[in-house]
């Protein structure tokens, strides 16, 4: 069925009037006439008949009246459909992750993406903060999560579009036992002790270097491990110090009775990061917004 026809039935129907109708639907009054001809002839019923007030439904006309009028709304909502899967986010969305799920809320970012973009397909490659960046840089992620802010490690102004989600404390965490060792110690003295150190792309090994080279120092390495779950299972064992988020110091120390360093803590923030020329690309936008949902408050702020 031409729905062209369908339509000009309906709105003959509504207005009751030829000159009106033509009118609504933008076309001449002859023209019109036409297309009701037309319908009429392919149904084999008659819709209308004319009278001094304008045009009157027959029959027949007020019987179908109401089927057309689903037909019409049906190819309304079937417009309507295919106008939104068009509008819909397609493609891949590779995000750089890091740390524990729960303090990045990971989780409940991921679902926010899924459900208001359910035709993205996301991967996720967990690793360390100074390798989000490389793989940011390489192409290889289009968004992650980063401790620190990127443009100001990096020296690299505007290149990184940057969203600080939430401050947060560095602690120095030491075995059970040593609180002589560490309690009331300066940076000097803590220097001195067994450290596990973390590779240069981690944010342990950038703050840390940004706080001991100015004052001539670096710590005494023991170890060298990539993950937080290794690092702190040296620590347990009585290795040596390491860097630990301030939560995380806390429930070692109610957990497992490991010791504080007192005097001494670095601040950082969990940001989200992907690069600024990017920015508008759909898949990218749908990561910002979902994380918006999530976090809340403006981009940029905490």
């Amino acid at each position: 069925m031409d729905h062209t026809a369908m339509r000009a039935f309906a709105t003959v129907a509504r207005e009751g009037s030829l000159s009106r109708a033509a009118q609504r639907l933008h076309l001449t009054q002859p023209a019109l006439s036409l297309q009701l001809k037309a319908l009429q002839a392919r149904l084999g019923v008659r819709l209308f008949e004319r009278t001094p007030r304008g045009m009157r439904l027959t029959p027949d006309g007020a019987a179908l009246l109401p089927l057309a009028d689903r037909v019409l709304a049906a190819q309304r909502e079937f417009d309507g459909a295919a106008q939104r899967l068009r509008q819909q986010v397609r493609g891949e969305l590779a995000i750089g992750t890091i740390l524990d799920p729960e303090f990045t809320r990971l989780g409940a970012f991921l679902r926010e993406l899924v459900e208001t973009a359910p035709f993205l397909q996301t991967a996720l490659r967990q690793g360390m903060s100074g390798e989000v960046l490389q793989r940011l840089d390489a192409g290889e992620h289009d968004v992650g999560f980063y401790l620190g802010d990127p443009d100001e490690d990096r020296g690299t102004a505007g290149r990184y579009r940057v969203r600080t989600l939430t401050p947060f404390t560095y602690r120095v965490l030491a075995p059970a036992g040593w609180g002589p060792q560490v309690q009331g110690r300066g940076w000097a003295e803590l220097a001195a002790l067994p450290w596990i150190e973390t590779p240069p792309e981690s944010a342990h090994h950038r703050l840390l270097r940004r706080t001991l080279q100015p004052l001539g120092l670096q710590v005494r390495r023991v170890a060298l491990v990539d993950q937080e779950a290794s690092m702190l299972d040296l620590v347990r064992s009585g290795v040596g110090l390491s860097l630990v988020r301030d939560a995380v110091a806390i429930r070692e120390v109610q957990a497992r009775g490991l010791v504080v360093a007192d005097r001494v803590a670095l601040g950082c923030v969990l940001s989200f990061v992907s690069l600024a020329e990017r920015q508008g690309e759909p898949a990218i936008e749908a990561a910002w917004s979902a994380l918006g949902r999530v976090w809340g408050g403006a981009e940029g702020g905490v």
